[in-house]
């Protein structure tokens, strides 16, 4: 009965903490192009709380970048799922999400004006400390995420999960105001030992405060469930790894503690 009753205390702990949670689609621009995002936050926190920036995969901005800005909302940080692509849109296969994932990473000017248009977007929001801001990106956001680091964007973090390394602009020395915290799968077929010491010498020329985690058994977007699926359908180095996405979602959560802690 005592296990019984702890059980339901903590069960009752977990959802108190989410209850406030909601979401809601938002629309801002870039050089005249629409942007479809969606910001959460828990409504039952007072006072302005640390904003993240989440952004999404090669697919789009979609219920799976939702999700985890309405995980971070349940950490009661303000989240915004944004939108890199324009319109709100997204791909169904390989060929279009690289095909625009491509076309945002090959043009650092779209890059840079969508994201820090989000990140203006994030700011404006009253629930925001302006002055703590972070950013998150799972494969083609966490190239996003890094590269908007190494154009000095104003964040007190960011983390890659699963993201591409490699980049035409290194970081200068001096320029980057953002810790970053990369989470890499060990096994991911995309990323060679090459790129990773290529990024981790980049970094550490740059005096950028990075940590970098390989996790074991991992292949590329291992945090998402749909991507074992995804990866027998087209025949590539994509699966799930639920040990490594808990694991890379808690060391997340122990970096943005400490790089926001005041």
């Amino acid at each position: 009965m005592r296990f019984a009753a702890l059980f339901l205390l903590l069960a009752l702990v977990v959802v108190a903490g989410r209850a406030g949670v909601v979401g809601k689609e938002v629309e801002y621009s870039a050089d005249g192009v629409t942007l479809k995002g969606y910001i959460a936050y828990n409504d039952a926190v007072k006072g302005a709380r640390p904003g993240i920036i989440v952004v999404h995969e090669w697919w789009g901005n979609n219920a799976y970048s939702h999700k985890r800005a309405d995980m971070l909302a349940g950490l009661g940080y303000v989240a915004l799922a944004v939108d890199m692509y324009g319109d709100g849109k997204q791909a169904t296969d390989p060929k279009a999400a690289g095909a625009m994932s491509g076309g945002v990473m090959k043009d650092p000017a779209v890059l840079k004006a969508r994201f820090m248009a989000g990140l203006n977007e994030l700011k404006s929001q009253t629930v925001v400390d302006t002055a703590r801001i972070g950013a998150i990106g799972y494969c083609f956001g966490g190239g996003v995420v890094l590269a908007a680091a190494r154009m000095g964007a104003d964040l007190k973090g960011v983390v890659s999960f699963h993201g591409m390394l490699g980049t035409q602009s290194p970081a200068a020395p001096g320029s980057v105001k953002a810790r970053m915290l990369v989470c890499n799968g060990a096994d991911d077929k995309f990323i060679s030992a090459d790129d990773i010491a290529k990024f981790k010498k980049e970094m550490k020329d740059a005096g950028v405060d990075m940590t970098f985690i390989n996790y074991a058994g991992s292949v590329h977007s291992f945090t998402n469930p749909a991507s074992t699926e995804n990866g027998k359908k087209y025949d590539m180095p994509l699966a799930y790894n639920e040990k490594a996405d808990k694991k890379s979602w808690t060391d997340m959560k122990e970096f943005f503690a400490k790089v926001f802690k005041q």
